[in-house]
């Protein structure tokens, strides 16, 4: 097979030029997934970043701001991992045409960071020469080079410079270290050349690697630059040997995952209430200081009995959430999910799933939005229908506000195993568990009936468990905040305006009318036949209609319409006030239905861009929508 050689053109040769805009330069981030890239992001850009989809479609687009100094910033642009420019799957699609420069919205990058696991350099470095036919400046990161070091082994700098015609930095992304390299590199990028104009400095680049007609022969090429670059592959850790016995033990695996999900539950409910505690009486003192110092008007009635009533009560929750993420995020972080991902395909290979579907369905425990995109990954196009059709079964964080409401509002808070397990973990690992349920039944039926077709292998590459990063725990942990307080600051507020204002008529010259016989009161009661054989009441019905537009919704116009209700000085608290209006077999009958509901219309939206279409959009929240009635209809008889 013979040999195609490419020279590189010597008018762009390492010269990165400016568009006519005269914007900040834009570098691209790339990587195979896993190597570390989001965050090196993360690090580089703090939280300095915006959140976006690519035009036409659903692939999120990640920019962020490097500040070098206080003249010089550049803007980068986290592109998804991908193994190559194949363009089999839409994230390849993606990369290869923001880096051709034909992504609508995005021009064409002035530079690139290449970012590999330096413990798997030989695999990794096949991305290496569909970039440098790019021709653009470049920089090689080798990441996780203290764990190639500290493992024994190691590889030549100076070799890959020489072999490939690119700088290379050695950085531990998870710490932080070696950052300085990259912003190095990317001050170099910002440097304006006086004699050229608009040009910038030249980027030092060596030969760069032939283009060759194969994949085959690429691997062999790469195997080639790794050898003459003295790539010794680190050993084995002996500390993940010894823990994966454990962990990936057909018997040992399944007990230490069912541990951790308790510790998980346990501590949602043990470690978060001194914090609701907490901004419970801060969020009561503030809105009676902004209650006491108002004169008794209709503005005073919407601040407190619409907003503070009713954003409030969905904030004092952010503590639960936060404690959500912190765990998923050391799991993630540490190379555990990938073990239970292992263990999770056993099981999902019988109901006609692969393993890869459990890393989209194990993401819609954040939200159900992300995951449907994630489940881009799975190959077969009927596996990835029916892991899209299951992961709204998966109990995002925006059903834990209503869940953490109604379990302290009617579960006892007593012990069950010990400090081990309380009563109300138990309630809400048990509604996890139910959705779980749900998804392997809804899958199960799919694969034998609309979905028909053989589950294909499922292949994993195992990282080595490593010790989480703070700042980056800690990073993810304040976006997060951020999306929360967000929602709770536009929809919510939204809302609760929406349902204050529904209440204060028809008005007459007493004012303000009682809430039963408010427009919101009637629109409720217009819903109240259908749901009154759940145990459901006209309040309950209103926050179901609002709770489509995000499911932590219900708690708000809960709040609302019975901080109206109560405008007194000795309103009952909304805990008392659900449990003087509702059975504790409608509250059980309240949270089976939140199980199986799909009361998410983003996701809804979302589902129809994934699956081309309708259909299947109108199919899951139909079937969902009845599984969560009929659910409903047996628990509130059963208890």
């Amino acid at each position: 097979m013979g040999e195609a050689h490419c020279e590189p053109d010597a008018s762009r040769q390492g010269t990165l030029v400016l568009d006519d805009s005269g914007a900040r330069p834009l570098v691209a981030l790339i990587g195979p997934p896993n190597s570390g890239k989001t965050t090196l992001f993360n690090q580089l850009t703090g939280l300095r970043q915006k959140v976006a989809n690519y035009p036409g479609v659903t692939v999120e687009k990640h920019v962020g701001r490097v500040s070098l100094d206080a003249d010089r910033t550049v803007d980068l642009v986290d592109l998804p991992g991908v193994h190559g420019f194949s363009a089999r799957s839409l994230d390849e699609r993606v990369t290869r045409d923001v880096l051709e420069g034909r992504m609508t919205g995005l021009r064409a990058p002035d530079a690139l960071v290449l970012i590999v696991d330096a413990t798997r350099l030989e695999s990794q470095l096949m991305l290496v020469e569909p970039v440098l036919e790019l021709d653009l400046p470049t920089l090689l990161v080798l990441n996780m080079s203290d764990e190639l070091a500290s493992r024994g082994g190691r590889v030549s700098d100076a070799a890959l410079v020489k072999h490939l015609g690119v700088e290379v930095a050695r950085t531990d992304a998870r710490d932080g270290v070696g950052l300085d390299a990259v912003r190095d590199f990317l001050a170099e990028v910002t440097r304006r050349d006086t004699a050229h104009g608009r040009r910038l400095t030249n980027v030092p680049r060596g030969t760069a690697l032939p283009m060759l007609d194969a994949f085959a022969a690429r691997r062999m090429r790469v195997r080639e630059i790794v050898k003459e670059a003295g790539y010794v592959p680190p050993g084995a850790s002996s500390v993940s040997e010894r823990l994966d016995h454990i962990a990936l033990h057909c018997f040992w695996g399944p007990l230490l995952f069912l541990a951790v999900v308790l510790l998980v539950f346990q501590s949602i409910f043990t470690w978060a209430t001194p914090l609701i505690d907490g901004l419970d009486a801060m969020v009561s003192a503030s809105g009676q200081w902004v209650g006491g110092a108002l004169p008794d008007t209709w503005y005073r009635s919407l601040l407190v009995d619409g907003v503070w009533a009713g954003v409030g009560s969905v904030v004092v929750f952010l503590p639960q959430i936060l404690i959500l993420f912190l765990f998923l995020g050391v799991l993630e972080d540490s190379g555990y999910m990938a073990r239970a991902a292992v263990i999770a395909d056993r099981m999902m290979y019988r109901v006609g799933l692969q393993g890869r579907a459990f890393l989209p369905l194990l993401s819609g425990y954040a939200c159900a939005v992300p995951a449907v995109l994630a489940a881009r990954t799975v190959d077969d196009e009927r596996d990835r229908l029916a892991t899209i059709f299951v992961t709204p079964f998966m109990t995002c964080s925006a059903r834990l506000p209503v869940y953490a409401l109604l379990i302290a509002a009617f579960i006892p808070d007593e012990s069950l195993l010990g400090p081990v397990l309380g009563l109300r973990a138990a309630v809400l690992l048990g509604l996890y568990g139910l959705g779980i349920i749900a998804a392997v039944g809804t899958a199960f039926l799919l694969k034998r009936t609309l979905l028909r077709a053989k589950p294909s292998s499922f292949l994993m590459e195992l990282p080595p468990y490593r010790v989480p990063s703070p700042r980056s725990i800690a990073l993810r942990l304040l976006d997060r905040s951020r999306v929360f307080l967000r929602r709770a600051g536009t929809i919510i507020f939204g809302v609760t305006i929406i349902l204050w204002t529904l209440t204060q008529f028809p008005r007459s010259d007493a004012g303000a009318p009682p809430i039963d016989d408010s427009a919101l009161g009637r629109m409720g009661q217009l819903i109240e036949p259908a749901i009154e054989p759940l145990g459901f009441d006209w309040r309950i019905g209103v926050g179901l209609v609002t709770s489509l537009a995000a499911r932590e919704v219900i708690v708000g116009t809960l709040g609302t319409i019975y901080g109206v209700e109560d405008d007194s000085d000795d309103a009952v608290g909304l805990q008392e006030a659900l449990r003087r209006d509702l059975t504790l077999g409608a509250a059980i009958g309240l949270l089976v239905f939140f199980v199986f509901a799909l009361q998410c219309m983003s996701t809804v939206a979302v589902m129809r861009r994934e699956t081309a279409g309708w259909k299947w959009a109108a199919l899951q929240f139909t079937y969902m929508l009845l599984l969560a009635y009929v659910g409903a209809f047996v628990a509130v008889r059963i208890f």
